[in-house]
Protein backbone atom coordinates (compact mmCIF):
# COMPACT_ATOMS: atom_id res chain seq x y z
CA UNK A 1 0.00 0.00 0.00
CA UNK A 2 2.85 2.39 0.79
CA UNK A 3 4.18 1.98 -2.74
CA UNK A 4 0.76 2.82 -4.12
CA UNK A 5 0.27 6.15 -2.41
CA UNK A 6 3.85 7.23 -3.00
CA UNK A 7 3.49 6.47 -6.68
CA UNK A 8 0.25 8.41 -6.90
CA UNK A 9 1.22 11.48 -5.00
CA UNK A 10 4.83 11.72 -6.09
CA UNK A 11 8.11 11.73 -4.25
CA UNK A 12 8.44 14.23 -1.41
CA UNK A 13 10.57 17.34 -1.58
CA UNK A 14 13.75 16.96 0.47
CA UNK A 15 13.68 18.64 3.87
CA UNK A 16 16.56 20.48 5.46
CA UNK A 17 18.16 19.29 8.66
CA UNK A 18 16.79 22.35 10.40
CA UNK A 19 13.23 21.46 9.42
CA UNK A 20 13.74 17.89 10.53
CA UNK A 21 14.93 19.05 13.94
CA UNK A 22 11.55 20.61 14.85
CA UNK A 23 9.48 17.48 14.27
CA UNK A 24 6.95 16.92 17.02
CA UNK A 25 7.31 20.44 18.47
CA UNK A 26 4.88 23.36 18.48
CA UNK A 27 7.06 25.10 15.91
CA UNK A 28 6.20 22.41 13.39
CA UNK A 29 2.70 23.84 13.15
CA UNK A 30 3.46 27.55 12.99
CA UNK A 31 1.43 29.31 10.28
CA UNK A 32 4.54 30.22 8.29
CA UNK A 33 5.51 26.62 7.53
CA UNK A 34 5.83 25.95 3.78
CA UNK A 35 3.13 23.63 2.43
CA UNK A 36 5.67 21.21 0.99
CA UNK A 37 7.51 20.97 4.29
CA UNK A 38 4.33 20.18 6.21
CA UNK A 39 3.25 17.62 3.66
CA UNK A 40 6.61 15.87 3.58
CA UNK A 41 6.77 15.85 7.35
CA UNK A 42 3.46 14.04 7.25
CA UNK A 43 4.91 11.48 4.84
CA UNK A 44 7.85 10.99 7.20
CA UNK A 45 5.57 10.33 10.13
CA UNK A 46 3.50 8.00 7.98
CA UNK A 47 6.54 5.96 6.96
CA UNK A 48 7.54 5.74 10.61
CA UNK A 49 4.12 4.47 11.61
CA UNK A 50 3.36 7.64 13.59
CA UNK A 51 -0.13 7.96 12.21
CA UNK A 52 -1.48 10.54 14.66
CA UNK A 53 1.44 12.87 13.92
CA UNK A 54 1.03 12.27 10.19
CA UNK A 55 -2.64 13.19 10.37
CA UNK A 56 -1.79 16.42 12.24
CA UNK A 57 0.76 17.39 9.60
CA UNK A 58 -1.52 16.65 6.66
CA UNK A 59 -4.40 18.51 8.30
CA UNK A 60 -2.12 21.44 9.01
CA UNK A 61 -1.38 21.74 5.29
CA UNK A 62 -5.09 22.20 4.68
CA UNK A 63 -5.43 24.68 7.53
CA UNK A 64 -2.48 26.87 6.54
CA UNK A 65 -2.76 26.54 2.77
CA UNK A 66 -6.44 25.86 2.00
CA UNK A 67 -7.44 24.94 -1.55
CA UNK A 68 -3.82 24.58 -2.63
CA UNK A 69 -2.52 21.55 -4.49
CA UNK A 70 -0.65 20.53 -1.34
CA UNK A 71 -3.83 20.82 0.71
CA UNK A 72 -5.66 18.59 -1.74
CA UNK A 73 -2.94 15.95 -1.52
CA UNK A 74 -2.73 16.33 2.25
CA UNK A 75 -6.45 15.76 2.61
CA UNK A 76 -6.42 12.37 0.88
CA UNK A 77 -3.28 11.35 2.75
CA UNK A 78 -4.95 12.31 6.03
CA UNK A 79 -7.76 9.92 5.12
CA UNK A 80 -5.22 7.20 4.36
CA UNK A 81 -3.32 7.78 7.61
CA UNK A 82 -6.57 7.57 9.58
CA UNK A 83 -7.35 4.29 7.83
CA UNK A 84 -3.92 2.89 8.68
CA UNK A 85 -4.38 4.02 12.28
CA UNK A 86 -7.64 2.08 12.46
CA UNK A 87 -9.69 5.24 12.98
CA UNK A 88 -12.18 4.28 10.30
CA UNK A 89 -14.83 6.87 11.14
CA UNK A 90 -12.32 9.69 10.69
CA UNK A 91 -11.01 8.11 7.49
CA UNK A 92 -14.55 7.92 6.13
CA UNK A 93 -15.22 11.55 7.01
CA UNK A 94 -11.96 12.70 5.41
CA UNK A 95 -12.52 10.65 2.26
CA UNK A 96 -16.07 11.91 1.89
CA UNK A 97 -14.91 15.48 2.36
CA UNK A 98 -12.28 15.01 -0.32
CA UNK A 99 -14.81 13.54 -2.75
CA UNK A 100 -17.17 16.45 -2.09
CA UNK A 101 -14.51 19.10 -2.72
CA UNK A 102 -12.54 17.38 -5.48
CA UNK A 103 -14.80 14.85 -7.24
CA UNK A 104 -12.96 15.15 -10.55
CA UNK A 105 -9.39 15.18 -9.26
CA UNK A 106 -6.76 12.57 -10.14
CA UNK A 107 -6.90 11.18 -6.59
CA UNK A 108 -10.69 10.88 -6.39
CA UNK A 109 -10.46 7.17 -7.20
CA UNK A 110 -8.01 6.74 -4.32
CA UNK A 111 -10.31 8.58 -1.90
CA UNK A 112 -13.24 6.42 -2.98
CA UNK A 113 -11.12 3.31 -2.51
CA UNK A 114 -10.07 4.43 1.00
CA UNK A 115 -13.75 4.94 1.78
CA UNK A 116 -14.53 1.38 0.70
CA UNK A 117 -11.54 -0.05 2.57
CA UNK A 118 -12.59 1.73 5.76
CA UNK A 119 -16.03 0.14 5.62
CA UNK A 120 -14.60 -3.23 4.54
CA UNK A 121 -12.31 -3.30 7.59
CA UNK A 122 -15.36 -3.06 9.84
CA UNK A 123 -17.24 -6.05 8.43
CA UNK A 124 -18.39 -8.42 11.16
CA UNK A 125 -19.14 -12.14 10.96
CA UNK A 126 -22.49 -13.21 9.52
CA UNK A 127 -24.11 -13.56 12.93
CA UNK A 128 -23.77 -9.79 13.41
CA UNK A 129 -25.27 -6.73 11.73
CA UNK A 130 -24.03 -6.26 8.16
CA UNK A 131 -24.48 -2.49 7.78
CA UNK A 132 -20.73 -2.03 7.20
CA UNK A 133 -20.83 -4.74 4.54
CA UNK A 134 -23.59 -2.95 2.68
CA UNK A 135 -21.65 0.32 2.79
CA UNK A 136 -18.43 -1.38 1.71
CA UNK A 137 -20.23 -2.94 -1.23
CA UNK A 138 -21.71 0.39 -2.32
CA UNK A 139 -18.36 2.19 -1.99
CA UNK A 140 -16.43 -0.45 -3.92
CA UNK A 141 -19.08 -0.55 -6.63
CA UNK A 142 -18.53 3.19 -7.03
CA UNK A 143 -14.84 2.54 -7.63
CA UNK A 144 -15.57 0.01 -10.36
CA UNK A 145 -18.33 2.16 -11.89
CA UNK A 146 -16.68 5.59 -11.82
CA UNK A 147 -13.04 4.60 -12.10
CA UNK A 148 -12.93 1.34 -14.08
CA UNK A 149 -9.47 2.12 -15.46
CA UNK A 150 -7.89 3.03 -12.13
CA UNK A 151 -5.37 0.82 -10.41
CA UNK A 152 -7.89 0.25 -7.63
CA UNK A 153 -10.62 -1.19 -9.84
CA UNK A 154 -9.30 -4.76 -9.78
CA UNK A 155 -9.12 -5.00 -6.00
CA UNK A 156 -12.41 -3.13 -5.66
CA UNK A 157 -14.05 -5.75 -7.85
CA UNK A 158 -12.68 -8.51 -5.60
CA UNK A 159 -14.12 -6.67 -2.61
CA UNK A 160 -17.49 -6.44 -4.38
CA UNK A 161 -17.48 -10.22 -4.80
CA UNK A 162 -16.45 -10.74 -1.17
CA UNK A 163 -19.10 -8.39 0.23
CA UNK A 164 -21.85 -9.94 -1.89
CA UNK A 165 -20.82 -13.37 -0.63
CA UNK A 166 -20.90 -12.04 2.94
CA UNK A 167 -24.40 -10.62 2.52
CA UNK A 168 -25.61 -13.89 1.00
CA UNK A 169 -24.06 -15.71 3.93
CA UNK A 170 -26.05 -13.55 6.31
CA UNK A 171 -29.28 -14.42 4.51
CA UNK A 172 -28.37 -18.10 4.74
CA UNK A 173 -27.64 -17.84 8.46
CA UNK A 174 -31.04 -16.29 9.13
CA UNK A 175 -32.78 -18.69 6.76
CA UNK A 176 -31.35 -21.73 8.50
CA UNK A 177 -32.49 -20.31 11.82
CA UNK A 178 -36.06 -20.03 10.59
CA UNK A 179 -35.91 -23.47 8.96
CA UNK A 180 -34.83 -25.08 12.22
CA UNK A 181 -37.74 -23.38 13.96
CA UNK A 182 -40.11 -24.59 11.22
CA UNK A 183 -40.96 -21.05 10.26
CA UNK A 184 -40.99 -22.05 6.63
CA UNK A 185 -42.33 -18.91 4.99
CA UNK A 186 -39.68 -16.76 6.67
CA UNK A 187 -37.01 -19.29 5.71
CA UNK A 188 -38.16 -19.40 2.08
CA UNK A 189 -38.05 -15.62 1.88
CA UNK A 190 -34.41 -15.61 2.98
CA UNK A 191 -33.33 -18.40 0.64
CA UNK A 192 -35.18 -16.69 -2.21
CA UNK A 193 -33.09 -13.57 -1.63
CA UNK A 194 -29.89 -15.58 -1.95
CA UNK A 195 -30.97 -17.17 -5.22
CA UNK A 196 -32.45 -14.06 -6.84
CA UNK A 197 -30.11 -11.33 -5.56
CA UNK A 198 -26.87 -13.24 -5.06
CA UNK A 199 -26.97 -16.05 -7.65
CA UNK A 200 -23.26 -15.65 -8.37
CA UNK A 201 -22.18 -16.48 -4.81
CA UNK A 202 -21.05 -19.80 -3.35
CA UNK A 203 -24.21 -19.98 -1.22
CA UNK A 204 -26.67 -20.48 -4.07
CA UNK A 205 -26.33 -24.29 -4.13
CA UNK A 206 -27.29 -24.69 -0.51
CA UNK A 207 -30.03 -22.06 -0.84
CA UNK A 208 -31.68 -24.06 -3.62
CA UNK A 209 -31.55 -27.25 -1.59
CA UNK A 210 -33.01 -25.47 1.44
CA UNK A 211 -35.81 -24.21 -0.76
CA UNK A 212 -36.59 -27.81 -1.65
CA UNK A 213 -36.72 -28.69 2.06
CA UNK A 214 -38.88 -25.73 3.08
CA UNK A 215 -41.29 -25.95 0.16
CA UNK A 216 -41.83 -29.69 0.63
CA UNK A 217 -42.48 -29.08 4.32
CA UNK A 218 -45.27 -26.70 3.30
CA UNK A 219 -46.64 -29.03 0.64
CA UNK A 220 -45.50 -26.77 -2.20
CA UNK A 221 -44.32 -29.56 -4.48
CA UNK A 222 -44.08 -27.58 -7.74
CA UNK A 223 -41.87 -24.96 -6.08
CA UNK A 224 -39.69 -27.71 -4.61
CA UNK A 225 -39.41 -29.42 -7.99
CA UNK A 226 -38.34 -26.18 -9.64
CA UNK A 227 -35.66 -25.45 -7.03
CA UNK A 228 -34.30 -28.98 -7.42
CA UNK A 229 -34.37 -28.79 -11.23
CA UNK A 230 -32.49 -25.50 -11.23
CA UNK A 231 -29.98 -26.94 -8.77
CA UNK A 232 -29.47 -30.06 -10.87
CA UNK A 233 -29.13 -28.14 -14.12
CA UNK A 234 -26.47 -25.79 -12.78
CA UNK A 235 -24.73 -28.01 -10.22
CA UNK A 236 -25.33 -31.62 -11.32
CA UNK A 237 -22.42 -33.01 -9.29
CA UNK A 238 -23.27 -31.13 -6.11
CA UNK A 239 -24.02 -33.00 -2.91
CA UNK A 240 -26.77 -30.44 -2.35
CA UNK A 241 -28.45 -31.66 -5.54
CA UNK A 242 -28.17 -35.29 -4.45
CA UNK A 243 -29.84 -34.38 -1.15
CA UNK A 244 -32.59 -32.42 -2.92
CA UNK A 245 -33.23 -35.27 -5.36
CA UNK A 246 -33.50 -37.72 -2.48
CA UNK A 247 -36.06 -35.52 -0.73
CA UNK A 248 -38.22 -35.39 -3.87
CA UNK A 249 -37.97 -39.14 -4.37
CA UNK A 250 -39.42 -39.69 -0.92
CA UNK A 251 -42.46 -37.71 -2.09
CA UNK A 252 -42.72 -39.74 -5.28
CA UNK A 253 -41.75 -36.88 -7.59
CA UNK A 254 -38.67 -35.78 -9.56
CA UNK A 255 -37.06 -32.40 -10.32
CA UNK A 256 -38.97 -30.36 -12.88
CA UNK A 257 -38.53 -26.73 -13.80
CA UNK A 258 -41.90 -25.02 -13.73
CA UNK A 259 -40.34 -21.61 -14.37
CA UNK A 260 -40.56 -18.52 -12.24
CA UNK A 261 -38.22 -16.03 -10.60
CA UNK A 262 -35.76 -18.58 -9.20
CA UNK A 263 -35.34 -20.32 -12.52
CA UNK A 264 -34.81 -17.01 -14.33
CA UNK A 265 -32.36 -15.65 -11.77
CA UNK A 266 -30.00 -18.62 -11.89
CA UNK A 267 -30.31 -18.86 -15.68
CA UNK A 268 -29.18 -15.21 -15.91
CA UNK A 269 -26.19 -16.07 -13.74
CA UNK A 270 -24.88 -18.56 -16.26
CA UNK A 271 -25.76 -16.66 -19.42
Amino acid sequence: MAAVWLAILGAPVLLSACQHSIEGTAAAYEPDQPAGALYNRGLGYLNAGKYSDAIKSFNEVDRQHPYSEWARKGMVMSAFASYRKGDYDTAIQAANRYLTLYPGSPDAAYAQYILGQSYFAQIKDVTRDQAATQKALAAMQEVTRKYPDSEYASDANKKVIATRDQLAGKEMQVGRYYLERREYIAAINRFDVVVTEYPDTRHVEEALERLVEANLAMGLVREAQTAAAVLGHNFPDSQWYKDAYSLLQKKGVTPQDHGGEISEAVAARTS
